[in-house]
């Protein structure tokens, strides 16, 4: 597990070493730990590198432990309980100081905040945790309603989309907080699709499983984006935007971007 994170240990070091002066000190007051999904760290380092950029912009220090690993979703969701708690145990020693964990992802993020807490019941864990899922936050929840920010300064030209993912939806419950992030961004047009808070059909092992299935979903999905008449989809996790971009990249007569709020929300235009 260690070695799967990598790929992104270098890349946001590098970041990290490289950090502007806050742009506001009085917002400085914060140390937000982050959580990088396998998924992120494995084919999308950048919305990572975006998070920390926006979190600097608005004057907060950013830690990254480099012995996180996987959350446990992948055994968990398959019925593999015991194994998942191996993984998810890790997790909790790695994040126990932290003062507030941010992931970037509403289904890895759902996993410390919501199913922790049932994994480990009747267990001696259980308080640790409970623990971690209060402190635990998705990206654009923490933003808005915890940070109070709904502006980070960002400029992105076109028409954009927004697609819901499962776990930040139903989990979380996160709808209202990246939509007002995305309505700050100057140039920026949010259109609202028909079916934005329809699942993508990845759904981690699904996809795999019932491909066809899958694919039917990703169809129903990726048509009504083509109705909205967009250039940008956006979404808070990368595992949707890959299943998406998959099906418009080999069906669509039109390229639409696919991208991490996180991402457009680091664009400035400069």
């Amino acid at each position: 597990m260690p070695a799967a994170k990598r790929g992104l240990a270098r890349p946001l070091r590098r970041a990290l070493d490289k950090r502007p002066p806050p742009v506001d000190k009085r917002t400085a007051r914060m140390r937000i730990t982050l959580f990088v999904p396998c998924f992120i760290d494995s084919l999308y380092p950048h919305v990572a590198i975006s998070m920390v950029q926006i979190f600097e912009r608005l004057g907060h220090e950013v830690v990254y432990p480099e012995n996180q690993t996987c959350c446990g979703q992948p055994p968990f969701n398959s019925g593999f309980w015991d194994e998942a708690r191996v993984v998810a145990a890790k997790q909790i020693a790695v994040f126990q100081d932290a003062e507030v964990v941010v992931s970037g992802s509403g289904s890895c993020g759902a996993m410390f905040k919501v199913f922790y807490p049932e994994l480990f019941k009747d267990t001696p864990q259980i308080d640790a945790a409970k623990a971690l899922a209060a402190k635990t936050f998705e990206f654009s929840e923490f933003l808005v309603n915890q940070l109070g920010v709904k502006d980070v300064g960002a400029k992105y030209e076109g028409r954009v989309t927004f697609h819901d993912g499962c776990h930040g939806l139903r989990e979380l419950g996160t709808k209202a907080a990246p939509r007002e992030l995305l309505r700050h961004v100057k140039g920026l047009e949010l259109v609202e699709m028909g079916e934005a808070e329809s699942c993508c059909g990845f759904g981690g092992m699904f996809a795999v499983k019932y491909p066809q299935i899958s694919t039917a979903m990703a169809e129903v999905k990726c048509n009504s984006i083509l109705e909205a008449d967009v250039e940008t989809v956006v979404s808070n996790d990368s595992s949707c935007l890959m299943q998406i971009a998959g099906y418009l990249n080999r069906n669509s007569p039109r390229n639409i971007r696919s991208l991490h709020l996180a991402e457009v929300l680091a664009q400035t235009g400069a």
